[in-house]
């Protein structure tokens, strides 16, 4: 494997990460919405109807409990593309380290020879 596939790779790993990381977002925004139709729900109809208090109550739960899952993966989702993108820096580093050792003994040995 040459570092020019390495690194494509990785490319397409990092961008495969950020694109589900903006369908997470999507999830995020929509139990932010359920959370707030919630809301609005228990503010209009806490004295007319019992069971839309229960609705309202209910949709706000897990509107919170959604936003809380979903913000979680999130931030996980983001520790591993810079967990990614330190890896791929690392092998980079290692491979130029070693590859320097061997350019130079190489050229130690045709200096002595």
């Amino acid at each position: 494997m040459t570092i020019q596939e390495m690194k494509k790779g990785y490319e397409e790993e990092v961008a495969y990460q950020k694109h589900m990381l903006k369908n997470l977002g999507y999830w995020f925004q929509l139990w932010t919405t359920i959370s707030g139709l919630g809301i609005v729900v228990i503010y209009f109809f806490h004295h007319q109807n019992f069971w839309l208090n229960i609705l309202g109550i209910s949709l706000f739960v897990m509107g919170a409990l959604g936003m809380l899952i979903f913000g979680y993966a999130g931030w996980k989702g983001q520790q591993n593309i810079h967990a990614l993108i330190h890896d791929f820096d690392q092998k980079l580093e290692y491979f130029y380290k070693t590859h320097k050792n061997t350019v130079s003994s190489n050229r130690e040995k045709i200096k002595h020879s």
